[in-house]
């Protein structure tokens, strides 16, 4: 690996399990003249097998930037992924220590689990659906190693997508009982509404986020594989967490699921 794309990473890596962040990287990734995406990927992949080395597990990725919106901000075209692991799933309603978290804020999305591997290298939304298991509602809690939230799209995507944790509903749905483009989304904190939203706020479906990862990650030379979590992108706004907050997501046809956080200690 590129010794500067290693020191990237490395600061990255401080930053995760020191808690402290740091200042944005894109004017560096961009400096080393070439494509300054690809090298952003490097560095997250690079995070990610120093995660396997030290016996993390790969459970699946998320998609991110599937806001249109979100998209225009960043003055990019296309969603990004980041890896999910083990570790980083939280049991619904279950707290989650302060100290887990940087600069964290709370979406709710629709998370598909696979029970078939996706090797095509063009997938179709009849793929997806012959691949899924079950649906299920989900809180992704995400973080930015990168201070004050100061991103584009390369700061975001060597991050790891500017993923944390995430939290999964507990009632699967098979997705022939669902209408994933217009079941409504809202999110509450302690009762009041911070975010609502719609399935086809995600890509327009969902199911179109899951055919672009899984395509993508083809091209990357790592599948998805069956058993594998894809957390399909955020059907409303993100909202910020402050200590003790408590975030419940309804998905309509999926049930609730809620993230609880606890108070520095």
């Amino acid at each position: 690996m590129d010794p500067k794309l290693k020191a990237i990473a490395d600061r990255l890596w401080q930053a995760e399990h020191g808690g402290q962040p740091i200042a944005p990287i894109r004017d560096e990734l961009a400096a080393l003249g070439g494509d300054a995406l690809t090298a952003a990927y490097a560095v997250q992949q690079n995070i990610t097998e120093r995660r396997l080395a030290q016996g993390q597990r790969l459970v699946g990725r998320k998609i991110g930037l599937t806001s249109i919106a979100v998209q225009k901000q960043l003055g990019v075209d296309s969603p990004d992924f980041g890896a999910l692991f083990a570790e980083m799933a939280v049991g619904d309603g279950e707290e989650i220590a302060w100290n887990r978290l940087m600069q964290p804020k709370a979406e709710a999305e629709i998370a598909l689990v696979l029970s078939k591997d996706l090797s095509h290298e063009r997938h179709t939304v009849a793929d997806i659906i012959g691949a899924t298991a079950y649906a299920v509602a989900s809180i992704e809690v995400v973080g930015s190693r990168i201070a004050n939230w100061d991103i584009r799209l390369t700061d975001t995507v060597a991050d790891n997508a500017s993923s944390s944790l995430f939290v999964l509903g507990t009632r699967p749905v098979a997705l022939s009982k669902l209408d994933l483009t217009g079941c409504g989304m809202r999110m509450d904190c302690r009762g009041e509404p911070v975010s609502v939203g719609v399935g086809a706020a995600c890509l327009g479906n969902p199911l179109n986020a899951a055919v672009w990862l899984a395509n993508t990650m083809v091209r990357m030379g790592t599948p998805l594989r069956a058993g594998d979590v894809l957390m399909t992108g955020a059907l409303g706004p993100m909202a910020v967490v402050k200590p003790g907050d408590v975030y419940t997501a309804q998905i309509e046809g999926l049930g609730s699921v809620s993230a609880v956080f606890g108070k520095p200690q």
